[in-house]
């Protein structure tokens, strides 16, 4: 199973809007096959496996990460495929949310004669899928904020300057979480300042996640590097730049990111300055913090990494639990998840 986990940790960022699944077929302690959901979420993990293997799935033992599908689908579903094959043995990481499958295709696997073990490598298979669960169950993507950050909390010279707080190393590894996330997000002051691409620079990766900005009155220059096809502005009113695919509507956090959910992003990277940061902290609706600390020094004068909370105590502020802390170069990445209970309400 965690072999399957592993085939699934590389469709990240790739298959959205569906879940990223890993399969590995084994018969008599024989691999026969390895597979992933394709990129854009098609051919499913379990397509491709069988179709590697044909006739030779007969008896063997499928290990899947995720529930296999069981709504209609031109040619069957999952489900229905694995059982026509001859499966003797299914063993499952996650039950579907999606009420399609929902426990369907347990029962399709089930009344078809094969064996059935639910609930291995669970709490894995939740973290690799916690954007799609997330998108149906509570109508949003994973939220990852992340910042880039001097050891004293600053992210910018008082002039604007910013680049570059971090060293390679840590930019490399911002790289690899842009590869990772269905879309980026950034706001109109970012935009504005910072003009940047939001592309996905690592040797060897092509996929660049959708660009988001967040721009409440539709600022974004025609002439902007953002402003153009791939990038998603989401504003109040209605607008137009060529190219770009605009998002009216309201601007509140969980308004935004309910609308991303509907529009099939799963993950969602948030890039933003100390304004956009500060509000995604302030709704609560985040599940990683990645913080990017340099060994530097930018005073008082400097730009806060994160903007007025208007605290009426210490209490009463977001607070974190640290899951994971890594050295990149001259570099420090620490890996933040909110504590419990402890967030602002939307």
């Amino acid at each position: 199973m965690r072999a399957a986990l592993a085939l699934a940790r590389r469709g990240l960022g790739r298959v959205a809007p569906n879940p990223a699944v890993g399969c590995v077929l084994v018969r008599e302690g024989v691999v026969l096959a390895r597979a992933r959901t394709g990129d854009g979420g098609r051919p499913h993990a379990e397509e491709v496996a069988l179709r590697t293997v044909g006739a030779a799935a007969r008896g063997a033992t499928a290990y899947v990460t995720l529930e296999p599908c069981a709504h209609d689908r031109q040619g069957g579903s999952c489900a229905q495929k694995l059982a026509a094959a001859g499966i003797a043995r299914a063993v499952l990481a996650l039950r579907d949310p999606d009420p399609r499958t929902a426990g369907r295709g347990v029962g399709i696997l089930a009344a078809a004669g094969i064996e059935v073990l639910e609930d291995v490598c669970t709490a894995e298979a939740q973290a690799v899928n916690a954007g799609y669960v997330l998108a149906r169950t509570a109508n949003r993507p994973l939220v990852t904020l992340k910042v880039a950050a001097s050891l004293d909390g600053r992210v910018a010279l008082a002039s604007g300057e910013s680049r570059w707080v971090t060293g390679p190393a840590a930019r490399l590894r911002g790289h690899m979480e842009r590869a990772r996330h269905d879309a980026i997000l950034v706001g109109i002051g970012t935009a504005l300042a910072d003009d940047p691409a939001l592309t996905t620079r690592l040797p060897g990766v092509t996929h660049n996640p959708v660009r988001i900005v967040l721009d409440r009155r539709a600022r974004l220059p025609h002439g902007a590097r953002l402003a153009r096809p791939g990038t998603w502005l989401v504003c109040e009113q209605a607008a137009h730049i060529p190219g770009v695919r605009v998002l009216s509507g309201s601007t509140g956090i969980r308004a935004v990111l309910g609308r991303l959910a509907k529009e099939g992003i799963t993950r969602l990277l948030v890039e933003g300055g100390p304004t956009v940061i500060t509000s995604f902290l302030q709704s609560g609706l985040w599940d990683r913090l990645l913080l990017f600390r340099a060994p530097s020094l930018l005073g008082a004068d400097a730009r806060a990494a994160i903007g007025p909370l208007a605290l009426t105590d210490i209490a009463s502020g977001p607070r974190v639990i640290l899951d994971s802390r890594e050295v990149l170069g001259a570099d420090i990445l620490e890996v933040y998840r909110p504590e419990p209970q402890s967030c602002a309400k939307a």
